[in-house]
């Protein structure tokens, strides 16, 4: 292979360094890229560059002002070029293998060629002069890029592995390597093969400090890995990378933004396994007991079957592609949802008494949805997914797989998928987010029921067990569409000073008097959201607003919250009647009581008694309530003006005093 190179003798000079230096001309041997550079672009072009502007910017630059490889290096980091020159005629001979060396210099075939065998190993020239190998050794880049085929001892063995192995389906490094090791690889290949020798490439940015500065040992601002892995683990490290963004982008890397990762992904997708193992164990639910397609499954089981389906398509269809940050936070925002809204919404079908068959429903589903998380997940977070997998299926089943990663990646299973019910919960979604910040803007708390949400949007939900779902998390009775939000929303308005003042300076007190006092806000609106400018007559001047002009701020009309988000607009009624604030009493009074079980140590599945001390109101909304009781596992509920076993004080619409004791 070395014989079909081009070389070329020339004398070159060292071109970087950090320290002064001595510049004298050597003697060295060049490969001629200059030759083919047609060739490199050619083949440059057909590869997969991650991102694209490395192979048309930095790489296709480099290749269009291509020169000559001088691949001689006096020492170090190298192989002895295998080239011999005629010391009378100064012929030169390329050894293109060990064999031809061995015959031409009449070695034993058991010596190892090293460099201390061959440098005195002479033969004869054609013109009886002596052969002599040139004193340099190569450049150790030139190893770098013969790997495809040097690692196989190509062509002299495994031509048939070579050829099926032959181009890489990828490769990745650092970007620094665009113009070396990226380089090398499609020169060699270039030149033996006219072909790339990968067919994509991802080009990794460099790890930065956390101020964003490149890390350095001169500098001091490395960070320890062994810090970081000690702590928080190899696969916090490998998440931060994957999602924190695209891999060619520079990260900033510290123990802190691992830590954030963690918390966002790994420890959500731990609480969600943790939760499941906790009621799975006090149920002694065995999974492998039941089929899924013989469960009676509830829309919200149907949703997240689908929802897993989907990412798992999404997933398979990416990674085919190298796209990693995509796919990373696609599981990761799956995951949030999985916890957040799905098991938040149907914890309490795992706390039923019975084994119905909704409760069989839900284990059945989130095992489903677990184990193919684990399986997605495994390339991402190996250990973390071979943990869930060995508790969920391996000790679960011994005729499965022994791990996570012998298994076979998941496939989407298209039976599962129903496009129209993921459209309909994204929008329950999108409202109760949207109603969850009116409530916040209203200072009124999730627990307090509220009479009802208004919904406009230019989408709404196909099914109506969605407003069922958006009612059970907003905590309100009625759901209803509406057509127009202006009855509900105001806006106050006020001049862009740094786009009005160099018009209107003069005129800028009267134009926030006119804005403040006297203009149609909602119409100003509704001129500047259709593209639209506001002109005006103020003071005898003509003044035009563009959107630009106008900072522009909602607020909700009396007795109403109201947020907005692209399309969408809700609208919850904030006013009480006695029935509303009686029934969040109640919903305080089991949040209360539930934090007093959990401080006291208290199992899930401990019945109690409950000693009260409370004012006749409290008394009442107790027995108005008699889900209170069940909700927190009460058997005994006791009036005392000296309530035993833990104890603790409340503000409930006044002081009261409750005490939990285990029965």
């Amino acid at each position: 292979l070395f014989k079909e190179l081009q070389f070329e003798h020339s004398y070159p000079f060292c071109w970087r360094c950090d320290t002064p230096l001595i510049y004298y001309a050597r003697s060295s041997w060049f490969i001629k890229m200059t030759k083919v550079r047609d060739q490199l672009l050619k083949n440059n072009a057909s590869v997969n560059w991650m991102p694209p502007t490395i192979g048309t910017g930095r790489m296709g630059n480099f290749l269009e002002n291509v020169i000559d490889w001088g691949i001689s290096r006096e020492r170090y980091w190298g192989t002895p070029l295998p080239i011999w020159v005629c010391q009378d005629c100064g012929k030169v001979h390329v050894i293109g293998s060990r064999e031809e060396l061995r015959t031409l210099g009449g070695l034993d075939k058991d010596i190892e060629l090293h460099r201390p065998y061959i440098d005195n190993v002479t033969f004869k020239c054609e013109c009886g002069g002596t052969m002599k190998r040139t004193p340099e050794v190569l450049d150790c880049w030139f190893d770098s890029g013969s790997m495809p085929f040097a690692q196989l001892h190509y062509p002299f063995e495994n031509k048939e592995l070579f050829e099926k192995c032959f181009p890489a389906d990828f490769i990745c490094e650092a970007v620094d390597q665009t113009r070396g090791w990226f380089y090398t690889l499609l020169a060699i290949s270039t030149l033996l093969f006219d072909k790339p020798a990968f067919k994509n490439c991802i080009v990794l940015g460099h790890v930065n400090d956390k101020d964003g500065i490149k890390m350095s040992k001169h500098k001091g601002n490395v960070v320890d890995p062994w810090s970081v892995l000690d702590k928080q683990g190899a696969d916090a490290v490998r998440w931060y990378f994957y999602s924190n963004s695209s891999p060619w982008l520079p990260s900033r890397f510290s123990e802190e933004t691992v830590s954030e990762v963690q918390r966002k992904f790994i420890g959500t997708l731990w609480n969600t396994y943790a939760f499941y193992v906790l009621y799975a164990e006090i149920d002694k639910f065995n999974p492998y007991n039941y089929d899924i397609k013989d469960c009676k499954l509830s829309l919200m089981d149907r949703w997240i079957l689908s929802e897993i389906n989907t990412l798992i398509e999404f997933i398979d269809k990416n990674l085919a592609e190298y796209k990693i940050t995509e796919c990373a936070r696609e599981i990761q925002n799956f995951t949030d949802n999985l916890s957040n809204w799905y098991v938040r919404r149907c914890r309490e079908r795992y706390w039923a008494s019975d084994m119905t068959e909704d409760k069989i429903s839900a284990f059945k589903t989130l095992h489903y949805v677990l184990v193919n998380l684990a399986k997605v997940c495994a390339p991402f977070i190996p250990f973390v997914s071979e943990m869930i997998y060995q508790n969920l299926v391996y000790g679960l089943n011994k005729n499965e797989k022994k791990s996570v990663h012998l298994c076979d990646y998941p496939v989407c299973d298209k039976s599962m998928i129903d496009e129209n019910l993921e459209k309909d919960m994204n929008f329950a979604l999108r409202v109760c987010a949207l109603g969850r910040t009116c409530r916040s803007s209203a200072n009124i708390k999730n627990r307090q029921p509220l009479s009802k949400v208004m919904i406009k949007s230019s989408v709404y939900p196909k099914s109506s067990e969605t407003y069922e779902i958006i009612k059970g998390e907003l905590n309100v009775k009625i759901c209803e569409e509406i057509k127009d939000d202006s009855d509900f929303i105001g806006y106050e308005i006020k001049p862009q000073l740094k786009t009005i003042g160099p018009r209107y300076g003069k005129l800028l007190g009267a134009i926030r008097e006119y804005l403040s006092n006297k203009a149609d806000c909602k119409k100003i609106v509704s001129e500047i959201s259709s593209g639209k400018s506001h002109k005006v007559e103020i003071c005898g001047s003509e003044v035009e607003f563009t959107a630009d002009d106008l900072l522009i701020f909602p607020k909700s009309a009396e007795g109403y919250s109201a947020e907005s988000e692209g399309d969408m607009t809700v609208v919850l009624d904030t006013k009480l009647n006695d029935g509303l604030i009686e029934e969040g009493i109640a919903r305080e009074i089991v949040s209360k009581i539930q934090n007093m079980r959990k401080d006291a140590g208290f199992e899930v599945t401990d019945h109690i008694c409950i000693y009260i001390k409370a004012e006749d109101k409290i008394k009442k909304v107790l027995e108005n309530n008699p889900s209170i009781k069940k909700d927190v596992l009460c058997d005994k509920l006791i009036y005392s003006d000296n309530p035993s076993g833990y104890i603790a004080e409340w503000d409930i619409d006044g002081k009261i005093i409750i005490g939990v004791e285990k029965i």
